[in-house]
């Protein structure tokens, strides 16, 4: 059902050569570009249109427009199960506590007498969200896109969803509920490369609405977890819009030693596995024993799963997910940073020491009870974390990715005059003598001395 890496013998690799030796999904984002190009070219010169054509071609569904009705995300949100409401009320709370907390300030150095560098920050103007509607529903991307969004101060929130054919081509009516709980009446149905392009150079070649409404306008910034060839369009158009990552697929590593419940542990390895046959799911653990009480409560935890077939059995027994086992609780720590996930448990003794030595996680879940599904749904963390790797290098969303720091720089003639013999040094050490000449002007081509 899943597979072992044994690393006990020789002292591990350093670098690549350690990454190379753990389980990893095949995720070809350069490949899947070929795909996503004419997709994006046509919608590029041809608008809602093309995104209508698409829709119908990839989800089965012709949209009379793409922009959802006003009326249809109302009444999404008055026909929502109550306990579902509750529990998205609740998510909801708890990230903007979270969220909150990470908004920065404008802060002023005065670097010399009236020398200033003032570091502002500045909300992106006008984003769009991307929320997956494939195989599950994801309300809870709702939250977790619109949430930071809106606690940096965003002005322009535009969600993206795919039309389901079952819904008449709206997308699913949690997500409508969720944009009507975050105050969010910008929605479209489209989803995959084509919701990026119509993102990317906008729709406002007519009305694309259903009641008449004008197109999508551009905007300035995607975010947002999606298949292949959406990360192949963010990558494609990246530069004309930012990004917040090319999201491959979902991840789970434990980090557990033998005083882990192997019953815990196969439970959050299914959780991941329950997304998508492409999720991986791996455990490292110095224990024999705790590895074979895992595998066999994976057998039958599994066995009582509901998505066994589709999703959960192939992703536990592809080449991406596995046990790893290792000699001590160190070289555990050097795997699990290697590897980078985007989810990491830490199952051990003194776990919250063990989890600040983690260099290298899109988000770390500390002891037995912070599971995955906690930070997936309710612990007020973001879940559009970095993937494949890249938790090395990238961080989860989050208010920042929101904003831009614009440094302001003021200084007086007395101040620019005190250095001013540096700059014109340095522009004549980098052979950039007009650099030089644009302070020398200032001071009537005569520099001050110091």
């Amino acid at each position: 059902m899943i597979s072992r890496i044994d690393l006990r013998g020789e002292a591990l690799p350093e670098g690549s050569a350690l990454r190379d030796l753990l389980p990893r999904a095949e995720f070809d984002v350069e490949a899947a570009l070929e795909t996503v190009r004419p997709i994006c070219e046509d919608v590029r010169h041809h608008g809602a249109a093309a995104v209508i054509d698409y829709g119908e071609k990839f989800d089965g569904v012709r949209v009379p427009g793409l922009r959802v009705p006003a009326e249809a995300i109302t009444r999404a949100l008055d026909e929502l199960d109550p306990p579902v409401r509750a529990a998205l009320e609740e998510s909801i709370r708890r990230a903007r506590l979270v969220h909150r907390e990470q908004r920065r300030t404008t802060h002023t150095t005065q670097v010399v007498p009236g020398g200033t560098v003032t570091e502002k920050w500045i909300p992106v103007e006008r984003v769009g969200l991307y929320v997956p509607g494939g195989r599950s529903v994801y309300p809870s991307s709702v939250v977790m896109n619109v949430v930071p969004a809106q606690e940096a101060g965003v002005e322009g929130v535009a969600i993206a969803s795919p039309p389901q054919k079952e819904f008449g081509g709206l997308p699913h009516p949690t997500i409508l509920a969720a944009c009507a709980l975050l105050g969010v009446d910008e929605v479209y149905a489209a989803g995959g490369a084509q919701a990026v392009a119509m993102f990317a150079y906008g729709t406002t070649d007519g009305a694309d609405g259903a009641d008449g409404e004008p197109g999508c306008a551009p905007v300035n910034l995607v975010t947002g977890p999606g298949n292949i060839y959406v990360a192949a369009a963010k990558r494609l158009l990246k530069g004309r819009i930012g990004i917040d990552a090319e999201a491959g697929p979902t991840e789970i590593a434990i980090l557990a030693d033998s005083t882990a419940d192997p019953v815990h542990v196969a439970a959050d390895l299914i959780s991941q596995a329950e997304h998508d046959p492409m999720a991986a799911s791996v455990l490292v653990t110095d224990s024999e024993e705790l590895a074979a009480a895992t595998e066999a409560e994976l057998k039958t935890q599994v066995a009582a799963s509901k998505h066994i077939d589709d999703r959960i059995a192939p992703a536990l027994a592809g080449r991406q997910s596995a046990i790893v086992l290792v000699r001590d609780l160190a070289d555990g720590l050097k795997v699990v940073d290697a590897y980078g996930a985007e989810h990491l448990e830490i199952q051990t003794r003194d776990a919250a020491a063990v989890a600040d030595r983690v260099r290298n996680a899109g988000a770390i879940f500390v002891g037995p009870w912070a599971p995955v599904s906690l930070g997936d749904y309710c612990a007020g963390s973001n879940h559009v974390l970095p993937t494949g790797g890249c938790a090395c290098h990238s961080s989860g969303l989050s208010v920042q990715s929101f904003l831009r720091g614009v440094h302001i720089v003021d200084y007086t003639r007395d101040a620019l005059a005190d250095v001013a013999h540096h700059v014109v040094t340095l522009a004549e050490a980098e052979d950039l003598p007009a650099h030089g000449a644009a302070v020398k002007a200032r001071f009537g081509w005569k520099v001050p001395q110091k």
